[in-house]
């Protein structure tokens, strides 16, 4: 990533919002007068660029709930501006739902601060409630960890992890961070890198560029479709094995089960996976009951790097893999040395 262009990118992002002079800010109400630059603009448009720390589906969100007056009434976000009008913003906090409570789990935090929280997540953790998962998400734990976060909308969580796949997640502890994070991601400059071992020999490194949406018929599944969102995913080769092969996998783009299904697209679906799997071939004997017998997709987000939302610095983390794939990747490296019988196709 590069940090000159990233910091061109962002340089609007700071911890507090940005207010023209005539601006004023206090706890619980923001005035503001629209300057002379912004007129012809819509309400909306206008707002977006005088608070640029807050997106403008949430200003837009304010003002059609009322929260915003144009010289004392309330209004629309088409209303063209015309310079001078006197703007009072109540923003308006986000409550976690109550059924999402916060639970004292514990969190593997390797990075914390202000305005951010970064999660190395365990195999087996859900990110968000949902689907039958109420309770002993990562997000009722941060709730715990952090209660402010229940004024954040989804606790802080800009992106997710499978429940099956490890590693790091940032969370935003602030509206301004979470704002942050996600144009970030929008804009494709948060780094995020995922060692993955999947079926079959990868001759080569490559990439994958093709539209992600879900399965037609099998709606717990995502498949490679025209109609579906861009997805852009990058794999690097790091070892081959007979029968597998690990690969460094990074993603432009951060589309449900993406690698998952990108990988499975290329004829080389992930070790361990429930939906997308296959067969090992071509192995020896103990190697392909290894990867028959290993329990979720070996996948593993291992490295992470974005803006921060305050400094305008780039900061990278790595974590090491778990304990079950690094125990995997030993016992294969173990038998591809030993003359062992190999599985027929």
């Amino acid at each position: 990533m590069n940090p000159t262009k990233s910091k061109e990118v962002f340089n609007n992002y700071n911890a507090k919002p940005v207010l023209p002079v005539s601006a004023e800010l206090n706890e619980s109400l923001i005035d503001l007068t629209i300057p002379h630059h912004c007129i012809g603009l819509r309400l909306d448009q206008a707002l977006a660029k005088l608070l640029p720390n807050w997106s403008r589906s949430r200003l837009r969100t304010w003002i059609i709930e009322n929260q915003v007056r144009v010289n004392g009434q309330v209004t629309s976000p088409k209303q063209k501006m015309w310079g001078d009008e006197k703007i009072q913003i109540s923003p308006q906090l986000f409550t976690v739902e109550t059924t999402h409570a916060a639970e004292a789990i514990n969190l593997d935090i390797i990075y914390e601060d202000d305005q951010l929280i970064v999660v190395n997540k365990s195999v087996g953790m859900v990110v968000h409630p949902g689907n039958g998962n109420w309770q002993g998400t990562m997000l009722n734990a941060l709730l715990h960890h952090a209660p402010q976060l229940e004024n954040v909308p989804r606790a802080g969580i800009v992106h997710r992890l499978d429940k099956n796949t490890s590693g790091l997640l940032v969370v935003a502890k602030t509206l301004e961070a979470q704002t942050s994070l996600v144009r970030q991601l929008q804009q494709h400059t948060v780094k995020r890198d995922y060692t993955a071992l999947v079926l079959g020999e990868v001759e080569q490194s490559g990439s994958m560029d093709a539209p992600i949406g879900r399965h037609p018929t099998q709606r717990t599944k995502m498949t490679v479709t025209t109609k579906g969102k861009p997805a852009r995913t990058h794999y690097q080769v790091i070892e081959h094995f007979e029968g597998c092969t690990l690969l460094r996998c990074s993603l432009e783009t951060g589309r449900t089960h993406q690698i998952r299904v990108h990988m499975n697209k290329i004829g080389h679906s992930l070790v361990g996976d429930p939906v997308y799997g296959g067969k090992p071939k071509k192995t020896k004997q103990e190697i392909g009951q290894l990867l028959i017998n290993f329990p979720r997709q070996a996948l593993h987000a291992q490295k992470l790097a974005l803006t921060h939302p305050q400094t305008e610095q780039i900061i990278k983390w790595e974590v090491v893999l778990p304990g079950d794939m690094s125990n995997l990747l030993h016992l294969i490296r173990q038998y591809s040395r030993k003359d062992v019988q190999i599985l027929p196709q």
